[in-house]
């Protein structure tokens, strides 16, 4: 019976080098799942700020607050990057810029436009 294998006993995640396509695809799927699940947290703002004026001006303070505002700035990143690396998948699934550099150079122009997006949402706000 050998015991001995060449697998790695323990896999430290935050020791392992990804790639940025790699990072591009996690933040995807991730910034899908954090906006589904913020969706219900909208929802109940929307509703409470139709109910009355008191329900409108209690929703328009708790967005003045830097929590909220900091949250808002989130929530348009992680809006801005889902699309943009919607977008480069859509692309890939129709095999455009299929190359390792060209999949590479695409995964940092995701990161840069959100990033672009968000500067340009916030500076909009303020």
């Amino acid at each position: 019976m050998n015991t001995h294998t060449d697998r790695p006993v323990f896999l430290d995640l935050r020791k392992i080098r990804w790639p940025v396509m790699a990072f591009v695809s996690g933040l995807h799927r991730a910034s899908g799942v954090l906006m589904v699940l913020l969706l219900p947290v909208l929802v109940y703002l929307f509703e409470l700020s139709l109910r009355n004026e008191q329900g409108f001006q209690a929703v328009i303070d708790l967005m003045q607050s830097m929590p909220a505002r900091v949250l808002g700035v989130l929530l348009v990143w992680l809006l801005a990057h889902h699309f943009f690396a919607g977008i480069r998948f859509l692309l890939l699934d129709v095999d455009l810029g299929m190359e390792k550099s060209e999949v590479r150079k695409t995964a940092w122009m995701v990161h840069a436009a959100a990033i672009i997006a968000t500067l340009l949402v916030v500076g909009g706000m303020l």
